[in-house]
């Protein structure tokens, strides 16, 4: 084998592994092909080209491969492809602590056990705890569990 083929399996190689390290990393597959296109040049270049040539190339082939795989994991290098933005935002949430527990309000629909309650102007979705409450009545807020709002009939 000439020495072009063997320059051109060193080169494809030492391709495949920058992309796998500094464009796409983690696919394993684009730096396997590159890792066994350096070793098949490699082999090559003993077989074919002498023993110190080739002792250059595997050097060479060693340094340039160690160099990509610095210069593609560099926590610089990575900031690149990594999400590094601090989102602030916040989702309102629903459990509002306006409605305290001895809150008065009126039934809109029958509770049964859950129903709608107006507190002043603000309708919320409600439960008793068990017992049904036809609409229209006055309730009072007894409890705040986790996301409900447990009534009592006033």
């Amino acid at each position: 084998m000439d020495w072009l083929t063997i320059a051109t399996l060193l080169l494809f190689g030492l391709l495949f592994v920058a992309a796998e390290v500094i464009f796409i990393p983690g696919t394993t597959f684009v730096g396997f092909v590159g890792f066994v296109l350096l070793a098949a040049g490699i082999w090559f270049s003993y077989r074919d080209l002498g023993t110190p040539i080739s002792h250059f190339i595997l050097g060479g082939a060693v340094f340039l491969t160690a160099a990509l795989v610095y210069v593609g994991l560099k926590p610089k290098n990575l900031n690149k492809f990594a999400l590094t933005e601090v989102h602030d935002n916040y989702v309102h949430d629903a459990r509002r602590p306006d409605v305290q527990p001895g809150t008065a309000g009126r039934t809109i629909s029958a509770l049964r056990p859950a129903g709608t309650v107006l507190f002043e102007n603000d309708r919320r979705e409600a439960t008793t705890r068990g017992e049904f409450i036809a609409a229209g009545t006055p309730v009072r807020v007894l409890r705040i569990e986790q996301n409900r709002i447990v009534v009592e009939q006033a």
